[in-house]
């Protein structure tokens, strides 16, 4: 289709080189730059632009073909990368506040190239700057400016070598001293020492610290979040009484320096506790502006979902990539066919599309959700930097609380199943590391574990469900909340009562059928989760051993079909509005159904079970609908690539390259990487001292 007209836009979306792809993109139903312009906004695109243009002209960023990069060299390229992303200020501060979304469009961006560069960069500023910003004062505003210029460098200290996800459980304290107005930062012993935090191992000069905050009299007031300079800024050597290191190599993101820090009695101002949820008096009395603990608990729960909500951003930017390198692969690779006739391009395959199409509309309504949970997550932290700490900002911190605390399993999960998929998928190329699925993998996988496990964090999720059936059934309160994601169940008892009625394949092919499906099956889970605990607690156990004993077939997968409902109702809603453009109704319905039902047909097993489905025919419909949609999208699928994936340098994937020349790009890179007109470098020295024939017979 022909790409749109208006003024200023074919700089910013030129057209795309011919080639191998060109006849996919013929046959699509939709122009892609259209589609661009609806998901990003001009403003955004142009964003974007300066940021992939600063990279691919600055030979700092350039790529090293052929060369393994050691350890030290590694991290080294990636500070001063960051450093480099710093002085090119492609994100005023003014910027950042009035359209949040800036700021993960560009950690998105850093990520597309490197994840190591991104993560170092968002540890820096949105993770310890964020932090002190949003959770200190105005007295702690003279620290800003030191992070935008780099005079000192930060990290988030929370996880200890012996406590991760239960962070309420650390170890490391601060005894407040009246008679010097300062807090005594301590770890006291190495299992209280702070561990795997990002930055401190080599680079870092500042830490925000989370330690028990104890009061004179021997009071413990819970967790808070302390400043802690950590490193001299000019000699980077430690601070008297902090022992820091580098924790070593991991699997992936190794330009990332993690690290461990003990404190021995560090003492540091009044100050410097970040004091917007609790403070301290100079005389030693513990002040907090919440009338109550769930209030002031719920404000730093909003607070600590930061990292959570950014990491469901990281990991759909990871599958993006893989779905683009997949696709793009899929389109041009040509296996097999009928007796005697031209091999088909194995996009034609059912299997393939099977496999890779759902990831690609998880893709797009993931990365819906992620925007859409980023903004409310900005609403929380504004509300938090004004006046308003009432009821509703509270219950806002918890709803969103566990939005991330599912969001982030959801999102990572998703990636890590997808990209392996796609390293599959793609066969023996999809192996070679110069074709990056690799490090994709590899770089994922951390999003799985750190800032919360994440079989722990849907705990979370499913304890505010919990607690608000428990007030429901008790004092008969109302199911709703700030951003409306449990209000549909103030219909409970008659969503229980619905079943499955569709007639026909083609009247499930929109996201309204799985989203009415999906809303029993929460329900349903609610209601049996409810009734497990229930029955543990009369079998005489406590709380945490009904706890314990109802996660694996309740609690968890309550969690997560909540959480993939309000993915489903996000993206059902924001594909069916008015202001949709016409041509591009039909595209992103489907996109919408595909992640919709693909997603539901995972609980195939509960919905049976609970009744919502009977007979063979109703998971039959589904399965043929699912097939159906992949069809329907298949001609779309390289559009759609095109829509989603960064240019040729930032993706850096010789197989995922926008020209389709599949072959000619994997031996162009083959060649660079091997060279192969080189010897072994350690020939020389083997062919001197290499054992002989003869020499071995003799002495035998």
């Amino acid at each position: 289709m022909a790409p749109p007209s208006e003024g200023g836009t074919d700089a910013l979306l030129p057209d795309l080189p011919k080639g191998p792809l060109q006849a996919y993109r013929a046959r699509a139903s939709f122009c892609w730059q259209e589609l661009v312009l609806f998901l990003e906004g001009e403003d955004m695109l142009r964003l974007k632009k300066a940021i992939f243009s600063a990279l691919e002209n600055d030979p700092l960023f350039a790529h090293s073909h052929g060369e393994d990069l050691s350890l030290e060299k590694y991290r080294e390229l990636s500070f001063l990368r960051c450093k480099r992303v710093m002085e090119y200020s492609l994100l005023p501060v003014e910027e950042m506040v009035a359209r949040p979304l800036s700021v993960q469009t560009l950690i998105a961006c850093l990520g597309m190239y490197d994840w190591s560069l991104a993560v170092k960069f968002l540890l820096h500023m949105l993770t310890f700057g964020s932090a002190i910003y949003s959770s200190g004062s105005e007295r702690h505003l003279k620290y800003l400016p030191k992070i935008f210029n780099m005079d000192i460098f930060g990290c988030f200290a929370v996880t200890e070598l012996s406590h991760g996800s239960n962070a309420k459980a650390i170890r490391t304290t601060a005894h407040y001293d009246p008679t010097t107005e300062e807090f005594i930062i301590h770890s006291p012993d190495f299992e209280a020492a702070k561990f795997w935090v990002g930055n401190m191992g080599k680079t870092a000069t500042h830490a925000v610290v989370f330690a028990q905050l104890y009061t004179p009299g021997g009071q413990c007031h819970g967790p808070h979040s302390f400043v802690v300079q950590i490193r001299n800024p000019k000699t980077l050597l430690p601070m008297p009484g902090v022992m820091v290191g580098d924790i070593g190599k991991k699997l992936g993101l190794n330009g990332v320096d993690n690290g461990f820090a003990m404190f021995h009695k560090v003492r540091i101002p009044r100050q410097d506790l970040l004091n917007r949820i609790g403070d301290v008096t100079p005389e030693g009395t513990y002040v907090t502006p919440f009338k109550d603990d769930r209030q002031r608990f719920g404000a730093s729960l909003g607070t600590l979902s930061l990292g959570r909500v950014a990491i469901v951003g990281m990991a759909i930017v990871n599958l993006k990539l893989a779905v683009s390198i997949a696709l793009r692969f899929s389109a041009t690779r040509c296996q097999f066919g009928p007796s005697d006739g031209e091999e088909v391009r194995v996009l034609e395959y059912q299997t393939q599309q099977w496999r890779l199409l759902p990831y690609l509309a998880a893709a797009y309504a993931l990365d819906h959700f992620s925007k859409s949970l980023f903004l409310d997550l900005a609403e929380l932290q504004q509300g938090l930097m004004g006046t308003d700490q009432g009821a509703r900002q509270a219950e806002l911190g918890r709803e969103i609380h566990a939005l991330a605390s599912a969001g982030k399993p959801l999102a990572s999960w998703t990636a890590q199943r997808g990209i392996q998929e796609c390293r599959e998928a793609c066969g023996g190329h999809g192996y070679l590391a110069v074709n990056r699925l690799g490090d994709l993998r590899n770089d994922n996988d951390p999003n799985c574990t750190y800032e919360g496990d994440n079989n722990i964090l849907l705990q979370q999720t499913s304890s505010y469900l919990l607690s608000l059936l428990a007030h429901h059934v008790q004092g008969g309160a109302h199911f709703q909340s700030p951003l409306r994601t449990v209000d549909f169940l103030q219909a409970y008892p008659d969503i229980l009562g619905q079943r499955f009625t569709c007639p026909s394949v083609d009247s499930c092919l929109d996201s309204s059928v799985p989203l009415a499906a999906y809303e029993w099956l929460v329900c349903y889970l609610l209601r049996k989760s409810y009734q497990k605990l229930n029955q543990e607690k009369r079998s005489g156990r406590n709380d945490f051993e009904a706890r314990n004993n109802s996660q694996v077939y309740h609690c968890h997968p309550l969690a997560l079909a909540f959480l993939e409902l309000t993915v489903v109702r996000r993206f059902h809603e924001y594909t069916h509005q008015p202001h949709v453009p016409p041509p591009l109704r039909a595209v992103l319905g489907r996109l919408s159904a595909l992640y919709a039902l693909w997603s539901l047909s995972q609980h195939t097993a509960l919905l049976y079970q609970g009744g919502y489905f009977s007979g063979e025919q109703a998971g039959k419909m589904i399965q043929n609908a699912i097939l159906d949609l992949c069809s329907q999208l298949k001609d779309d699928a390289v559009a759609l690539v095109d829509v989603i994936a960064p240019p040729d340098f930032v993706l850096n994937s010789p197989i995922g390259r926008a020209d389709g020349e599949l072959y000619k790009n994997l031996w162009t890179a083959v060649l660079l990487e091997s060279r192969v007109l080189e010897r072994p470098s350690w020939w020389s020295e083997f062919s001197v001292h290499k054992p002989r024939i003869g020499s071995l017979k003799s002495k035998l």
